[in-house]
């Protein structure tokens, strides 16, 4: 698995080489620490399977720009944000700017690690966020909670647990509605999504409506955020 961590602090790249150190399959940490940096390491490296962005760059005035900006140019390829705080205000900002993942950097090495299973499996990652001093629900998730009681793993230190049913494939939806579901996830457009999936633009809303009603939202960052804390 190719990774890029895009963050100013050495001590943050050494201690996810060391986190990553004798996983199956292998991961390999790519490198950038500044805005430019980040966009030759992508143009240079088409097989990258995930972006690790930190939001608080010191040279970078906005990391959601720069978020946007990956997003824009690299539609497909699944970006996880990592951030020294967990405010409700950034999480959200950064799910409805294309993240499909939110890290805080206090989380503990084996939440990190499954929160990072659950982004490349498909699925969602927020973690319990703060409004301000006080911890507002819902609480994070991990990948073991999306998978049935006997097939949880003991333990993800000596590799990737076996690849969980993402959130999308839990809801009570159809197919095709779970097709349109992953294509809204990645921020595509309803005109874009209709191209893709060869239907539409009516019945793309048809379904984005039905999708939103089983979710109980009413806006894309509002179903990003349900569905990563969907759980049967």
């Amino acid at each position: 698995m190719q990774l890029l961590l895009i963050d100013d602090h050495p001590i943050i790249h050494v201690a996810l080489r060391t986190l990553f150190e004798g996983l199956t399959p292998p991961v390999t940490l790519h490198s950038a620490q500044s805005a430019p940096e980040a966009r030759d390491q992508l143009a240079r490296l088409p097989q990258l399977d995930m972006v690790l962005l930190d939001l608080e760059l010191h040279h970078e005035h906005d990391g959601f720009a720069l978020l946007q900006d990956i997003r824009q140019s690299h539609p497909v390829l699944p970006i996880v944000v990592l951030s020294a705080s967990n405010e409700m205000a950034k999480v959200i900002r950064s799910i409805d700017l294309g993240a499909m993942g939110f890290i805080p950097k206090h989380s503990a090495p084996e939440e990190f690690k499954e929160a990072l299973l659950l982004v490349i499996t498909g699925g969602i990652y927020v973690p319990s966020m703060r409004v301000s001093d006080e911890p507002m629900m819902p609480p994070r998730r991990r990948a073991e909670d999306f998978m049935p009681e006997a097939a949880r793993p003991t333990a993800l230190a000596s590799g990737w647990a076996a690849p969980p049913r993402s959130q999308v494939d839990q809801l009570p939806i159809t197919p095709r509605q779970k097709d349109v579901l992953r294509a809204l996830l990645q921020g595509k457009s309803n005109k874009v999504i209709a191209s893709d999936l060869g239907i539409g633009p009516d019945t793309v809303k048809d379904h984005v409506a039905t999708i939103f009603r089983v979710l109980g939202v009413s806006s894309r960052t509002q179903a990003v955020l349900a569905v990563a804390q969907w759980h049967e």
